[in-house]
């Protein structure tokens, strides 16, 4: 009897797939397969295959050699990425050759990455037996049912493959050629490997023109003007003056002196109805900044607890999207939908409110043309029993619900007033804003009769009942001493905008969802991105800031303005990799420029040969005197002409690159008065601790963690244990 061949992407779908086929089914001893009378389930583990190492094509490739560059393959090889991978391969293989198997169901995730890793595991089987797709948007049941019953003939993905396969490649010929050709050039620069990369470069640049700006502020001085007027019964409230707001100090006296004591008058009061649509749904990024700023949470965090809530508990639908809509079809589900979430009593009246609706309000979530893979992230049709959810996945779920519900409730209805007081000719500026009608507002715990707080106004203010024309008592006017701010460095929050899109600063969400096609990455690789950065150690967590370090600095300052560290540049190319899927670009003309551009590349690469770095000079020893130089691997009174005394801090400590300040106030105090930041431990997880400088019985000077859990015997699993801790402890601080 003819079976079908199901390869999921993960063991966790594959099962969730059995569940919902007809037919008993059983899994193989090895937890390798699932076997039913119509069908054989099985899967990769993410990705089996990868393409492979230079020195697949050439042994000599083993070592890095300028000469041997670009490195060009005419036809890319795949191999198993790990041992690991290897052995559920050749399942995969065997199944896929079985005689018993007539069609293999390509069940990965409905995106391009899904699309690239069956494609590999297909193409290495060198089986020709026919394919078709299931495209799932959820991993309820009833969607797998009905997913299995529209079933898509293979060759419709042949264009998402294409540009799977062109973006895999041209990652490889980019941040392979590059970062052999940087690392050579600037071996005596840097100690190891100076990673490049087609999309990890410029969103490195975007960090560290962003910490260049920072470093080359200079805070200027400025006053604010600031009075307390009272009407008569006490109707106490506050203002601004209006003249600018930044005032020179002397300015800013005089109109203190003249209006102090004197009084004034409400020459201006305007009443307007301000009103607030609903926020779009969610898409994967908007998703993760919404994420970062409620409760600190990286991108990587929000995307697991996103995935765990798609797979796992059913309760939302595929989050790797870059689409903020739902199509037409899915309007019949809307309000079954909402039913279903608001058997959950916290979301219970929004939910009576959406499901009693006799017209749906759809002009903001439904748009067939900005769907193209997937619609935007909702609740699935399902009861969900939020106490099974572990607390991020609860978190991010009631970001989920919640949007969705919101996004069919009426606008929110403000009433904004301003109102000007003249005292001996000087205007001082008041506004608030008060919440009539909370409308979406409602969803998230608003009632009306709110405030919100207004930047010239002096502060949050819930005014009096004020008329035009009356007059007031000043009973206080003060000059407040203000400094100009730098920018502020990018949380992952405002990296994930920046980067999706391209760099540009678009605040408006309806333009940056025009711009997207244009960004650096995609959705689904944004997160990675930056957790690459962090672990080449180019750029560190503070709190929720992230900077730049000086290996990152320097980096992007070597390669100043090559188009490899331009935010269009990349965005074009992510453009061009939805035109290919769209069938309106080919790969075989995207690959030619990709290998020209890789050509280039190398060729200016080569002009870094020779560069010196200016390192820095810390100081005099504290053991002999002689100035301490930082080098490659750390800082020593070392030198080619003197051997010093042997004193050395090297620079590497639990994954971190200590910087010259640190270094310099370990010298001095030989420890450092606040915990430092961005160690990272054997878990991948980021701490802060407090630092040491001792010297050894033999005379060797270390660097320690002066903490109390470095004291303990068991001193590295105490400390991955305080690193957890740490770790966690913080996480929990900036979520509350």
């Amino acid at each position: 009897m003819s079976k079908t061949l199901v390869v999921a992407e993960k063991p966790s779908v594959g099962r969730d797939i059995a569940a919902a086929l007809p037919g008993a089914f059983k899994e193989a001893k090895e937890k390798t397969h699932i076997v039913g009378d119509e069908y054989v389930i099985t899967w990769a583990i993410g990705h089996l295959v990868g393409l492979a190492d230079p020195d697949a094509y050439d042994e000599k490739l083993k070592k890095w050699r300028f000469n041997d560059l670009p490195i060009l393959p005419p036809k890319f090889k795949l191999v198993p990425n790990d041992d690991k991978a290897k052995k559920q391969l050749n399942v995969v293989h065997k199944l896929m050759k079985d005689d018993e198997i007539d069609l293999i169901v390509n069940a990965c995730d409905a995106g391009r990455e899904g699309e690239l890793i069956f494609a590999y595991l297909y193409e290495t089987s060198g089986v020709k037996k026919p394919v078709m797709r299931l495209w799932l948007n959820s991993m309820t049941k009833k969607a797998i049912e009905e997913a299995f019953g529209h079933l898509r003939e293979g060759g419709e993905m042949r264009l998402l493959e294409e540009a799977a396969r062109s973006r895999s490649e041209a990652d490889w010929l980019v941040g392979m050629n590059a970062t052999r050709a940087a690392s050579i050039r600037l071996r005596f620069a840097f100690d190891g490997a100076v990673s490049l990369g087609r999309v990890q470069t410029p969103t490195l640049a975007l960090v560290v023109r962003r910490e260049l700006e920072i470093r080359a502020f200079v805070p200027e001085p400025y006053w604010l003007v600031e009075a307390q007027f009272a009407a008569t019964g006490e109707r106490i409230y506050s203002g601004r003056y209006l003249g600018g707001k930044r005032i020179p100090e002397a300015d800013a006296k005089t109109i203190v002196s003249d209006a102090t004591g004197q009084p004034g008058e409400i020459t201006k009061l305007e009443k307007k109805e301000e009103k607030e649509q609903p926020e779009l749904l969610y898409d994967l990024t908007s998703l993760q900044r919404n994420a970062n700023v409620l409760f600190g949470f990286s991108a990587r965090r929000t995307l697991a607890a996103a995935q765990r809530l798609y797979e796992e508990h059913k309760a939302i639908t595929y989050p790797r999207t870059s689409s903020r809509f739902l199509t037409s079809e899915m309007i019949p589900e809307i309000q079954p939908t909402a039913n279903m979430v608001g058997r959950n009593s916290k979301y219970e009246k929004a939910a009576a409110y959406v499901t009693r609706l006799d017209k749906l309000p759809l002009g903001r979530v439904v748009n067939d043309a900005k769907v193209e893979d997937h619609h935007a992230i909702i609740p699935t049709k399902g009861e969900h029993d939020l106490s099974r959810m572990g607390p991020d996945e609860a978190r991010i779920y009631d970001l989920v619900a919640k949007r969705f519900l919101a996004a069919f409730h009426p606008v929110a209805v403000f009433e904004r007033t301003r109102i000007e007081t003249t005292v001996a000719d000087h205007v001082f500026r008041t506004s608030g804003r008060v919440l009539l009608i909370a409308g979406w507002k409602s969803v998230y715990g608003e009632e009306a009769n709110g405030t919100q707080k207004e930047d010239d106004s002096g502060g949050d203010q819930l005014l009096p009942l004020l008329e035009q024309g009356e007059s007031v008592e000043t009973r206080k006017v003060e000059s407040l001493r203000k400094e100009t701010q730098p920018p502020r460095r990018f949380t992952e929050s405002s990296l994930l905008g920046a980067m999706e899109t391209a760099g540009k600063d678009i605040q408006d969400a309806e333009l940056r969802e025009a711009m997207k096609d244009s960004g650096i990455g995609t959705p689904a690789t944004r997160a990675a991105i930056i957790e690459r950065l962090l672990q080449v150690g180019y750029i560190e967590r503070e709190g929720r800031a992230l900077h730049a370090t000086e290996k990152g600095v320097q980096v992007i300052s070597l390669l100043g303005e090559h188009p490899l560290t331009s935010a269009e540049l990349t965005g074009d190319w992510e453009r061009r990799l939805a035109l290919i899927e769209q069938g309106e670009d080919s790969r075989p003309a995207f690959m030619d420029d990709i290998v020209k551009f890789t050509t280039d590349t190398v060729a200016e690469l080569d002009k870094l040969k020779g560069v010196k770095i200016e390192r820095a000079n810390l100081g005099p020893c504290p053991i002999c005197g002689r100035d301490v130089i930082e080098n490659r691997k750390g800082y020593s009174c070392w030198s080619k002409d003197d051997p010093g005394c042997g004193f050395v801090i090297w620079k590497k400590k639990a994954n971190k690159i200590l910087p010259p300040s640190v270094v310099k106030e370990l010298m001095a105090n030989r420890k450092t008065e606040k915990a430092v930041t961005g160690f990272r431990g054997r878990s991948g997880r980021t701490f802060s601790a407090k630092l040491k400088l001792e010297q050894n019985e033999e005379g060797k000077w270390r660097v320690e963690f002066d903490e109390d859990w470095a004291r303990e015997p068991a001193n590295q699993s105490a400390a991955e244990a305080s690193e957890e801790k740490s770790d966690e402890t913080s996480e929990a601080v900036t979520s509350a």
